[in-house]
């Protein structure tokens, strides 16, 4: 008996996407087994480039001391500001400088670039953040432990490269020791990383905040204001 020639159409359908999907499956291996190679070398790249910065800066404090002087070193580029205060007695300009820094929620935290504008906005917020300069660590284990990226206005966990790669790859950022470089350095696409970023959502600090210095300054023993490199610190008794 012939077989008709609807059922001979649709073995050969059948077959075509079969074999369309082996090859697109293939295509898809080889390119992650090549990434991985690119992401391994990218890593390691950066790993050199930060081990030099800080043998560079050990060096220049020896000699300086050396000399009978005092190494100064360069001044921070990014802060990493954390909301500790909620939206009672919060004036309107205070508001607006959350907003643009995008600290809409207790315990949310962003990177800002350090900037004249940028130093006077958190100056003026101060009662409700604590701020400091975050160490490549800290920003490793944020961006690692509690990354989540904006895509197509939606909340995603960074749980692949692949993510990365979609928000930010016309960028030459295609994975997680990209996006971390770009951090640190605060490198030309800081702005485009940061806002591909979406704020952290940080715990409440192991034993809390005391409510008779929560309202003071750290200088003063309390919580909120410039607190430095003790923010990595608190960072980790928050994640």
């Amino acid at each position: 008996m012939k077989t008709p020639e609807s059922v001979l159409k649709k073995q050969a359908t059948q077959a075509k996407i079969a074999e369309d999907r082996d090859a697109a499956k293939k295509a898809a291996d080889d390119k992650a087994a090549k990434d991985v190679d690119v992401w391994k070398a990218k890593a390691q790249k950066y790993e050199e480039e930060y081990a030099a910065a800080e043998k560079s800066a050990t060096d220049s404090r020896r000699q300086a001391k050396a000399q009978g002087g005092f190494f100064v070193p360069a001044e921070p580029k990014v802060a990493l500001v954390i909301r500790i205060r909620g939206t009672i007695g919060v004036s309107p300009k205070a508001k607006k400088v959350m907003r643009l820094f995008r600290l809409r929620q207790l315990h949310n935290a962003s990177f800002v670039r350090l900037n004249e504008a940028t130093i006077r906005m958190l100056r003026l917020i101060e009662p409700y953040v604590t701020y400091g300069y975050p160490s490549r660590q800290t920003i490793e284990k944020l961006i690692y432990k509690r990354g989540f990226a904006k895509l197509n206005k939606q909340r995603i966990p960074i749980a692949e490269n692949s993510v990365i790669e979609e928000g930010l790859g016309s960028l030459g950022i295609t994975c997680a020791a990209d996006l971390i470089h770009e951090i640190v350095t605060v490198g030309d696409n800081f702005k485009a990383a940061n806002n591909f970023l979406w704020p952290f959502k940080l715990n409440s600090p192991k034993g809390g905040f005391s409510r008779k210095t929560k309202l003071l300054h750290f200088m003063e023993g309390g919580e909120a204001g410039a607190r430095g490199e003790e923010i990595n610190k608190l960072v980790k008794k928050m994640i």
